[in-house]
């Protein structure tokens, strides 16, 4: 049974919403007022002034699976006074004003979704941008909660060309759409089935705004897609799936799916878009969306914590689900074309993103990150931990290992022998921790830890070895330290997207971290 837990201070951002009374339903908004404490920087307390958001939203319930948990999700619109859409700042994400709360339940990792669109992000393939935070409803604590942007067309999120009902002709009509493979519950499930049998969804424009000449458009071009996938010359340069999709982008779609081992991959939350011909004449895979069943999270206990398979053979292993793999992503995967592709690709990312150093460098940030706030997640929730947390990251560790392992051996990649990055001794008296969040916006904390008196240099340089800021320089005592980068150089400009090295130098040793900065 739930549990009730008073909150009185955090070290996570805090969100109050207050509904004055009303239920929050499914697919009708209701309008509330929404509270943010976020100091960035210093610990936030119930009592303090609302100084991230200050305002009216309109919320309402989303999910499918989900909604039949007790830890409820949530899709929610910042607004002005009069309901008018309202683009703003939260949490450090970029402007905007449509936005989802997302209450780990099923994956008592609590970093599964995170951590996956974190990697997408890496690799730089958009994927919603996240922030962890503790939500209080009317008065009651609801738990932790991940605040992230909704897929929507924003040139911070799917750049794509903005559309509206009078474009129906020429090079206005062939773009931007975002569309979606997905189960029929849920926003925007209006669609139509292809000649071949598969299921789309409009995202934008919207099912009430999408008019004729688009719909007929889209279908057309997915026709054709879907035709030349049909033929035997199906990768013919010219003719084929090469003169449609952008190949680089599903394969990098094909790599995050499978590398997770999603549940739902190509099937369910399976985002697709295509611009405007002027700009991009291809298709594009993506962006990822809803992990929470990956990294060897599943519903069924047969597929627990299994590394082996590939996700595109979904049909192999479950004929009898309704929700079924398209059939040009079948062909897709074991096309000897399209995996040489991923071959070439998966070598370059396993140099750097995908290693086990990188990873277990994130997760561990993640980790500890949420000390405080999951003990009081799972008193709220006792449910949702069905052993002790320790045990769930080390088995998610576990997998991450096989998986890699198991991928490897698929796409004939031998491991290099070498140094391991940024290695802690045991003779180091310091210890520097990811950041936190990674990749950031606005600003991150970099925590270390000093276990005696000494002298300090904590400093951010670029890749081309060029120093950026200075943070620290000067001797300190020992203890727990935390330093926010603000993502400004030392003249106060703000610094480019990319990823930085946050070196820290206690008397002549150093420890290194890599933190990517997204604009």
């Amino acid at each position: 049974m739930p549990a009730q837990v008073n909150l009185t201070s955090s070290d996570l951002p805090i969100v109050v919403i207050d509904t004055q009374g009303r239920s929050i339903v499914e697919s009708t908004r209701i309008e509330a007022f929404m509270g943010v404490v976020d100091h960035q920087g210093s610990r936030n307390s119930m009592d303090d002034p609302f100084d991230g958001y200050n305002g009216r939203i309109a919320i309402e319930l989303r999910g499918s699976a989900s909604a039949a948990y007790p830890k409820k999700q949530y899709r929610f619109e910042t607004q002005d006074s009069l309901g008018n859409n309202l683009n703003v700042e939260l949490l450090g994400l970029p402007r905007e004003n449509d936005w989802i709360f997302y209450g780990p339940y099923d994956d008592q990792s609590l970093i599964r979704n995170v951590l996956a669109y974190n990697l997408s992000l890496q690799i730089g393939r958009y994927a919603s941008r996240t922030r962890y935070c503790e939500l209080v409803l009317n008065d009651d604590y609801q738990g932790l909660y991940v605040l992230m942007e909704k897929i929507k067309r924003d040139r911070r999120r799917v750049d794509v060309a903005e559309m509206d009902a009078d474009d129906t002709s020429g090079d206005s009509l062939t773009g931007g759409y975002i569309f979606k493979i997905d189960k029929s519950a849920g926003e925007n499930v209006d669609g139509w089935r292809s000649n071949m049998g598969v299921r789309y969804q409009y995202h934008y424009p919207q099912a009430d705004d999408v008019v004729q000449e688009q719909q007929d458009y889209l279908r057309d071009y997915m026709d054709e897609f879907e035709t030349a996938m049909n033929e035997t010359n199906f990768d013919d340069p010219q003719r084929g799936y090469p003169s449609y999709i952008d190949v680089e982008s599903f394969v990098d779609h094909f790599i995050l799916n499978e590398f997770c081992k999603n549940v739902d991959a190509y099937r369910i939350s399976a985002f697709l878009y295509k611009d405007r011909d002027s700009k991009d004449k291809l298709l594009y895979a993506g962006p990822i969306w809803d992990f929470n069943l990956s990294f060897g999270k599943a519903w069924f206990s047969e597929d627990l914590f299994v590394t082996e398979g590939w996700q595109v053979d979904y049909r192999l292993y479950r004929p009898w689900d309704g929700y079924q793999v398209p059939f040009w992503w079948e062909k897709l995967g074991h096309h000897p074309g399209f995996i040489d592709r991923v071959q070439v690709r998966w070598r370059e990312l396993r140099r750097e993103v995908i290693t086990t150093d990188a990873l277990f460098s994130t997760i561990d940030g993640w980790v500890d990150s949420l000390q405080e706030a999951r003990i009081r997640n799972f008193q709220r929730w006792p449910g949702s931990e069905e052993h002790p947390y320790n045990e769930e990251i080390e088995r998610l560790k576990e997998w991450v290992i096989g998986r890699l392992e198991w991928m490897d051996q698929q796409l004939d990649y031998d491991v290099p022998q070498r140094v391991v990055y940024n290695p802690v001794s045991a003779a180091d008296d310091f210890r520097l921790y990811q950041n936190h969040p990674n990749p950031f916006n606005s600003s991150t904390a970099i925590s270390y830890h000093l276990d005696k008196p000494a002298r300090v240099r904590l400093l951010i340089y670029a890749l081309d070895g060029q120093l950026v800021r200075s943070l620290v320089e000067e001797k300190q005592n020992d203890g727990e330290k935390r330093v926010v980068w603000d993502g400004r150089n030392s003249l106060g400009h703000p610094s480019s997207s990319g990823l930085y090295l946050c070196q820290l130098f206690v008397g002549n040793r150093q420890q290194i971290i890599k933190m990517v900065l997204y604009r």
